[in-house]
């Protein structure tokens, strides 16, 4: 299974990863790239034969796409999903795209996983394939309730299974971190599944959201990518003080990502 060299249970991007021209011209330059990848992985999805490892090197080859078009990536905390063996819960703002076809790279390799994602993403056109091979938790985001029952549900089956699920509790892509609309969807499945909740802090703005399509904005090099899982939380505990650690965690981390 292809994944990152890690140094110590970190990931950096080797200096001089970018070349000509994809570092003058990122977004023109990735872009081909990315597609190629995603139709190389939904022609396998359609046959039936895209495995988790398959899954994670479709996800290595887009970070190497990046990183030859200038995007740096830091990656800290792997230590944590390599000491946790049995499923979990990871609970993370969501801020782009690039979190989605990047994960599949640092979480899979080492346990199975899954989303929690919206019903458009399973509709994308050739994505989609990709998705649904992975068998996602699906949600509506029309009815609160529905989508609570949906995640409790089908997420546990999923975890009683062995698969770790990630969760993006935001309503919404944002690259500014709101407080008020991180819910607790991740702790009530976690809680109810009794696994532990890893949190994760990411920044991930160098792959933009565009104005027409906004899956598909610019690519600005000039910003650094993070990602950072933090030490296991049990779920028995206080729920608001474990949303309260969650919502630190990751604002701490946003704000020395900015200086």
């Amino acid at each position: 299974m292809l994944t990152l060299p890690l140094i110590d249970d970190c990931y950096d991007t080797p200096p001089n990863s970018s070349i000509w021209p994809c570092n003058k011209i990122p977004t023109a330059c990735f872009y081909p790239q990315a597609f190629y990848v995603i139709w190389q992985a939904a022609q396998m999805a359609k046959q039936g034969i895209y495995t988790d490892g398959d899954w994670a090197k479709s996800s290595f080859n887009i970070v190497k796409a990046l990183e030859r078009c200038g995007v740096q990536l830091q990656l800290r905390g792997m230590e944590h999903v390599l000491a946790n063996t049995e499923p979990c819960v990871f609970i993370g703002n969501h801020m782009s795209t690039l979190e989605t076809f990047v994960l599949p790279t640092l979480i899979p390799p080492y346990k199975p996983a899954t989303f929690v994602i919206k019903q458009s993403l399973i509709d994308y056109p050739l994505f989609k394939h990709v998705m649904r091979s992975r068998n996602p938790v699906v949600v509506k985001r029309t009815n609160p309730r529905e989508d609570l029952k949906t995640v409790l549900s089908q997420g546990c089956e999923k975890l009683e299974a062995g698969t770790s699920v990630i969760v993006f509790p935001q309503t919404t892509r944002t690259t500014t971190f709101d407080a008020e609309q991180f819910n607790s969807i991740g702790i009530k499945l976690a809680r109810k599944a009794k696994v532990p909740i890893i949190p994760l802090a990411l920044k991930t703005d160098a792959w933009s959201n565009g104005q027409r399509l906004k899956d598909f904005g610019p690519i600005l090099a000039d910003k650094k990518v993070h990602f950072k899982f933090g030490a296991p939380i049990d779920s028995s505990g206080n729920s608001k003080e474990i949303q309260e650690t969650i919502i630190q965690f990751i604002q701490q981390n946003l704000s020395a990502w900015q200086r």
